[in-house]
């Protein structure tokens, strides 16, 4: 598997928010929630390509990532997965390496997952904790490694 990130493009916007459509279609239909035009522009509208990578897998467009600042934490976002790439340890090594980097610089990493969502434990296994919850979504913070 030899796969890499590059920097998000303007041009990535329209694969991206379809990308994201397929991958939170299950999740926000069991929450009844999904909703066509919605899942969609909310990549759209918070989208800066300054913050996003590109998961390229053997040159094809496998996925995205966002790590946005925001005060003394980053947010992780909009991390898709096509999902024939999922299941593969591909989300593993990418999330290692993202996270490996925030180890580096000591920054604070939190994210929001769905409630029941399958890749809260993706996150788990890489030192995420849960930090708040609501009816629908679950909050995790992962501290930087000593």
């Amino acid at each position: 598997m030899t796969w890499h990130l590059r920097p998000a493009l303007l041009a990535d916007l329209e694969v991206l928010a379809e990308l994201r459509a397929v991958v939170m279609r299950p999740d926000l239909e069991r929450l009844g929630r999904y909703d066509e035009h919605r899942v969609r522009q909310r990549l759209r509208d918070s989208f800066i390509p300054a913050h996003t990578r590109i998961i390229e897998l053997n040159g094809e467009l496998a996925g995205s990532i966002t790590l946005r600042p925001a005060g003394p934490r980053h947010w992780l976002e909009h991390f898709y997965l096509a999902p024939h790439h999922q299941g593969r340890g591909l989300g593993s090594a990418v999330l290692r390496t993202v996270l490996n980097q925030s180890d580096t610089t000591h920054t604070t990493v939190a994210l929001n997952v769905l409630q029941g969502s399958p890749a809260r434990a993706l996150y788990e296994r890489h030192g995420f904790v849960l930090e708040s919850e609501d009816p629908v979504d679950v909050f995790l913070v992962r501290h930087p490694a000593a």
